[in-house]
Parts: C-alpha cells; sequence; structure tokens
C-alpha cells in the first residue's frame, strides 16, 4: 500500500512538470482553431489619446538619448514622456522638447512601481493612458497609434511586442530565442483564444485609472511587478491584449555576468508569485471564467530551463523504473521541440538567432548557476546594467 501511494505521488509530480512540455502545441492547435486573421481594426478618424510615456532608468542615463529621440519620433503628438532617474546623475539630461519632463527623485526609490508613481505624482496634466519604457527600449513610430486600436475596442491592457534591440553575441540571440518563443505563446496565442497575454515588463500600456487601481496601495520591491499587475488585471475580470505591431525594441542581454544576474532576479520572481496562479484556476473554475482559468496554468509555470532539466532528469531515472514513462517523457520533448520550431518558423528570426540554438547547452547551464543566487538576487543588482546604445535607425 505504502510503495503504491509513493509511486501514485512519482506520478502526479510527472505530471505537474510534464504538461508544461505538451501545453505550448495544445496551446498552438486551440488557436488554428480559434483564432482571427487580421486584429482589430481602428474605427476611422480615431483622435489622439493622451499618453504619458513613463521611462524609468537606475544608476545609468547613457542610454536616454535614443530612447528619448524614438519616442519623440513617434507618429503621434498626444504626449508627454516623464523620465524618472533614479539614484542617476541628471546633469547631462537636457532635451529642448517641452514634451520631456525630467524627474529626479530625492531618495532613492530603488523599484520599479515606485518609479511609476513618482512620476504620476507628477503628470503636468492628468493623462487618460500610460506606457512603460525601460531606459534601454526603442520604440518604433506607430507605437501608440496601434495601441489605439486595442484600447478603442475596448481593452483596458495591451502588451506591445518586444522585439531584439542587439544581437551581438551568441547570448543575445538565444535570449531573443527566448523571447520569440514566450511572445508567441504567452502573447499571441493566448490573447487568440481568449484568455490574456502575460506581461514583458516594459512595452505595456494601461489606461491610468486600471493601473493606479491595481498598484497604488501595493509597496512592490525587487523583480516581477508585472507578475503581480498581471494577476490583479485578470483578476477583475479584463483581459490584457496583445498587439505585435505596437513593437519596443529590448536590449537582449550579452554577457554572461549580465545573464547571471539578471536571471536570478527572474527566477526569484517566479517563486515569489506563482501561486498566484493556483488563485486564479480557483475563480476559474468557480466564475466559469476562461481568460482566469488558462491564465492560472501560466502563472504556474517554471522558468523554461527549470522544467526542462526537470523533465531530463525524470527521464532519466525512468530508465531504471518505467520502460514506458521513457517513452512518454520521449513523446513530451518531441512536442515540445515542434512547439518550439513552430515559433520560430512563425516569427521568420534572424539567422544568427537560428545558428545561436546549437548553444542552448551552455545558456542553460548560466541559467542553473542563476538558480543557485536566487535568495541574494536583488542584493546582487536591483537593475540590469545596459551596454547597447543604438538608435532606432540601427536597428531597424
Amino acid at each position: 500500500m505504502v510503495s503504491k501511494i509513493l509511486y501514485d505521488i512519482w506520478l502526479l509530480i510527472q505530471a505537474l512538470i510534464g504538461y508544461n512540455l505538451v501545453l505550448p502545441l495544445f496551446l498552438y492547435l486551440l488557436w488554428l482553431i480559434k483564432r482571427k486573421p487580421g486584429g482589430i481594426e481602428a474605427p476611422n478618424n480615431m483622435p489622439e489619446s493622451d499618453y504619458a510615456v513613463i521611462v524609468t532608468a537606475y544608476e545609468q542615463t547613457d542610454t536616454l538619448p535614443p530612447v528619448i529621440e524614438s519616442i519623440l519620433n513617434l507618429n503621434y503628438k498626444n504626449f508627454v514622456v516623464y523620465i524618472v532617474a533614479d539614484k542617476c546623475d541628471v546633469t547631462n539630461l537636457k532635451f529642448e522638447d517641452k514634451r520631456v519632463v525630467v524627474l529626479r527623485p530625492p531618495e532613492t526609490l530603488a523599484s520599479n512601481t515606485r518609479s511609476h508613481f513618482y512620476a504620476i505624482r507628477n503628470f503636468i496634466r492628468q493623462h487618460d493612458r500610460l506606457i512603460i519604457i525601460d531606459s534601454d527600449n526603442l520604440i518604433e513610430a506607430n507605437c501608440l497609434t496601434e495601441l489605439d486600436k486595442y484600447f478603442s475596442a475596448g481593452f483596458v491592457a495591451v502588451q506591445g511586442l518586444r522585439k531584439a534591440k542587439n544581437l551581438d553575441t551568441t547570448y543575445a540571440c538565444l535570449d531573443a530565442s527566448r523571447d520569440i518563443y514566450y511572445h508567441f505563446y504567452d502573447g499571441e496565442v493566448l490573447f487568440n483564444i481568449g484568455s490574456s497575454a502575460t506581461l514583458a515588463g516594459s512595452g505595456m500600456a494601461f489606461k491610468t485609472a486600471l493601473y493606479r487601481d491595481c498598484l497604488e496601495q501595493l509597496d512592490i520591491t525587487g523583480a516581477g511587478f508585472d507578475k503581480v499587475l498581471q494577476k490583479e488585471i485578470v483578476t477583475r475580470g479584463n483581459r490584457i491584449a496583445f498587439n505585435e505591431n505596437a513593437v519596443v525594441y529590448d536590449e537582449k542581454t550579452s554577457r554572461s555576468d549580465q545573464l547571471v544576474k539578471q536571471r536570478a532576479r527572474w527566477i526569484n520572481t517566479w517563486f515569489r508569485y506563482f501561486t498566484f496562479g493556483f488563485t486564479l484556476i480557483g475563480r476559474g473554475l468557480v466564475g466559469f471564467n476562461f481568460n482566469q482559468f488558462i491564465f492560472g496554468f501560466i502563472l504556474l509555470r517554471p522558468p523554461l530551463f527549470i522544467f526542462l532539466v526537470l523533465s531530463l532528469m525524470f527521464m532519466g531515472i525512468n530508465i531504471l523504473i518505467s520502460p514506458l514513462m521513457v517513452f512518454i517523457w520521449a513523446a513530451g520533448f518531441i512536442c515540445f521541440v515542434l512547439g518550439f520550431i513552430i515559433a520560430l518558423v512563425h516569427a521568420k528570426p534572424d539567422k544568427r538567432i537560428v545558428r545561436s540554438l546549437v548553444s542552448i547547452p551552455k545558456f542553460v547551464f548560466y541559467q542553473v548557476l542563476a538558480l543557485l543566487q536566487i535568495k541574494k538576487a536583488n542584493k546582487i543588482s536591483v537593475a540590469t546594467t545596459h551596454y547597447s546604445n543604438k538608435s532606432i535607425n540601427e536597428v531597424k
């Protein structure tokens, strides 16, 4: 009896990890059935809304000039840029355009949401919408126009597409391939089957009232404010839209030390917030809410490298226990690889990204190192150090 109970627990543990291998392919099949080609069209003569473009910087300001240049070149007029220069020297941050407001908090904030609300409290007027941009991002000229399409359709939160700003190293290319995978399944596929896109930390826009309602009473430190925000939005019965044409270019990690520090913070974030998934699954079941139910499973999913490493370990253990389970695990890996290939083919990536895939084991190794540092993740560094200083014309 005891051995049967232990074996059943062993099977349950495997199932909780193994479903992550087949989930992308399952979602893709749903997407093929439910998607509506063509996206959302904007009504004719749609007036411009009023945006606050919040750009957060921590300690570094050298990447800001090209960021602001890309924003000021938007095919849009009705916006104000708020640079929150936290713990920064702002001596050289001089902009002639009156739509750029430089804010230097008197005390170190060391928090994304604190910076966002510092900007909100210093708005020169009440903006209907806000978009969050990192200090390493560049924004395409039609981004706000594209976001307007989804807001006009009734959505209150929209995640844009984050493309790679740099592909200068193997690490950057592998980081970009990871983004392609997540943007396809956690963005385009999830949204088009009737759930919500996950938030990516930047390149995301909200009704200002919604953002304040979700986070103003919370003081979130460390990484992961986007995890809390998406949970709050979906809990309120809203869907997060995904618009692949609202493009923001994001710097990919190009160095191993940069990768380890960044991933340590991200992995720490998953352990802090994955239980949100149980809450949303429960709400979805009780309220018959498909959006909450599916999104809950996405929040439970471990980081990519964790469930891949665990799956390999379980498959190896089953060589000694159950040949049938080895076959099932092998089938799961085939499903995952097929799902990954589908995402890459859909994105039509740069050839450098495809060539970098042979270095995936090295990329996983550094993320395992990051896993070993999660307890001190937010002490190692508050924000990722940026090295790319390209302009929008250099990345397009």
